[in-house]
């Protein structure tokens, strides 16, 4: 794989990023400069961010940033999902989106509250209509915990369904969120146990850091995947390895809100063999959305 000049890549990003943060805001300078990789990406989302607006948070700019990747497929949820009342409009919308722009691209993985009353009808609609294969939640979002009743039924529910559910762990940093609506991150200490207590799930943890006991236990667990989006520091990717198998992790950027090529950067500049590369790259996300999760 061709060798990146890291300090000519992140030297118009570097100067945007606020407090080590690779975020959007930040200018894409470095936007052309990466080899294209067969990969899928996991973690993508659509239209507005509620707060300010993002580079590429237009579906067509998004589009092209995954098409001059070489990108396979991109797992798309909804950043409308986060803050809408009605997510059966969110659903069908993030459901157009994707049908009609990328060509085949776009991957769209509804939003689900189980707070909300009939939920199981968006869980449905998600699945039969919209012929999504999976779901994207947002528990901080949405004010509940991962103890509570009504998510364990969700996941039996998506269990039965055979479709893959990500579980977003934090959107924003806290550093950085509005003072009117500071949303602490998951606490995914009940999650474990309630894997355990559900036959076939299929899990992606979404911009976690890699860390913390709960992590740890995490791991232990089969049919539990992480993303890389968030983890820190261009070395992480390979630290993870050293922890897990490399069938865990999937290849996922949290774009438009981070920095597209940041994870890919992670990838260049972990050392990795080509099995693991391509494992991390495409591999794992194929093999979990076929249903041959492990």
């Amino acid at each position: 794989m061709q060798k990146l000049d890291r300090r000519e890549l992140l030297g118009g990003v570097v100067a945007g990023a606020a407090v080590g943060l690779t975020t959007a805001t930040a200018r894409e300078t470095a936007s052309d400069k990466l080899p294209p990789w067969r990969a899928i990406d996991t973690n993508v989302s659509l239209f507005h961010w509620p707060f300010r607006r993002l580079p590429l948070d237009e579906t067509g700019l998004l589009v092209q940033k995954l098409k001059s990747h070489a990108m396979e497929q991109a797992w798309a949820g909804s950043f409308e999902g986060l803050l809408h009342l009605d997510l059966a409009g969110v659903n069908s919308r993030l459901a157009s989106a994707c049908r009609e722009q990328g060509d085949g691209l776009l991957i769209p993985f509804g939003s689900v509250n189980p707070t909300v009353p009939d939920w199981e009808e968006d869980l449905r609609r998600c699945h039969e209509e919209h012929k999504m294969p999976g779901i994207r939640l947002h528990p901080n979002y949405h004010g509940y915990s991962l103890d509570d009743p009504r998510f364990e039924r969700l996941m039996r529910l998506a269990a039965k369904r055979e479709i893959v559910v990500q579980l977003a762990t934090t959107m924003e940093d806290g550093r950085t969120q509005h003072r009117m609506l500071q949303v602490a991150d998951v606490d995914l200490t009940p999650l474990p146990d309630l894997v355990k207590r559900v036959p076939g799930t299929r899990l992606v943890v979404l911009n976690h850091k890699g860390t913390g006991p709960e992590f740890m236990q995490l791991l232990k667990i089969p049919g539990v995947y992480f993303d890389m989006s968030r983890v820190n520091a261009t070395d992480g990717v390979a630290r993870i390895i050293r922890t897990l198998p490399t069938g865990r992790i999937v290849f996922g950027t949290h774009a438009p809100f981070l920095i597209y090529e940041s994870a890919m950067i992670k990838v260049e500049e972990s050392n990795l063999t080509e099995d693991e590369t391509t494992s991390i790259l495409h591999r794992n996300a194929t093999r979990l959305i076929s249903r041959d999760a492990s």
